[in-house]
């Protein structure tokens, strides 16, 4: 179980704790078990300082505790303090991310039959798609829209998330798609076939958790080949 440490503390020297926390992460490469930490700053009372600290259970935190060099870095830490820190212990029961949720949804959401769903609640009404396999990038929800129904028409497919990273405001979705040839697609007429590819995502969300921009890089060209469109010897 995913554990987290809330260290609270008063300080007006947050540089020479920056600077420290510096310190400690190079003196403990290779050895801390910390998998993300975020030192954060009260609005209300700068001198209000919060760290929190994510593990990957409680009990690599505790032998992160006992690392010699977390010791010494903290009695130099309760130095800059005008106060002993405090120190709240917390097993995490619900971690949601909520751009890669959002990521999900489009990937969820996507299959099916007939006209593609609004997607009012994973797209901004201006997304922005990048993708090298087009002409020209798919511009506004209403043309993402179109877009989906060329494959809709085309295949009865699904996706597979294979796996998920989210940093700041970036999304990145690695996926296996698998679909059923059933109909017209840029120009082929239906073959019955059975196809496969694997590609990747990259989206750009808002602050408020919605799809703006997306990077697709996907095998297209291996596509072309299952559904017979190119001959072997042209690739």
């Amino acid at each position: 179980m995913t554990f987290v440490q809330l260290i609270e503390c008063k300080t007006s020297r947050l540089d020479e704790m920056n600077r420290l926390m510096d310190q400690w992460v190079e003196q403990t490469r290779g050895k801390r078990t910390a998998t993300h930490s975020v030192v954060a700053q009260d609005r209300a009372d700068a001198s209000h300082v919060v760290e929190i600290v994510e593990f990957p259970s409680y009990e690599e935190a505790m032998r992160n505790s006992g690392l010699p060099e977390t010791g010494r870095i903290f009695q130099e830490m309760v130095a800059l303090c005008e106060e002993t820190p405090t120190f709240t212990d917390l097993d995490v029961v619900r971690d949601e991310q909520l751009n890669a949720a959002t990521a999900r949804r489009f990937f969820e959401q996507a299959p099916g039959q007939g006209a593609a769903p609004p997607f009012n609640d994973v797209f901004i009404e201006d997304y922005h798609d990048h993708d090298p396999a087009n002409v020209q990038d798919v511009i506004g929800l209403d043309a993402l829209r179109r877009e989906v129904e060329v494959w809709r028409g085309g295949f009865d497919f699904s996706f597979t998330i294979e796996d998920q990273i989210a940093q700041g405001d970036r999304v990145c979705t690695r996926w296996s798609w698998q679909g059923h040839h059933k109909g017209d697609f840029l120009g082929i007429p239906s073959t019955g076939k059975d196809v496969t590819m694997t590609g990747t995502t990259v989206y750009r969300c808002t602050p408020d958790g919605k799809l703006a921009e997306g990077w697709w890089q996907y095998d297209r060209l291996g596509l072309m080949q299952q559904l017979g469109a190119l001959d072997p010897l042209e690739l």
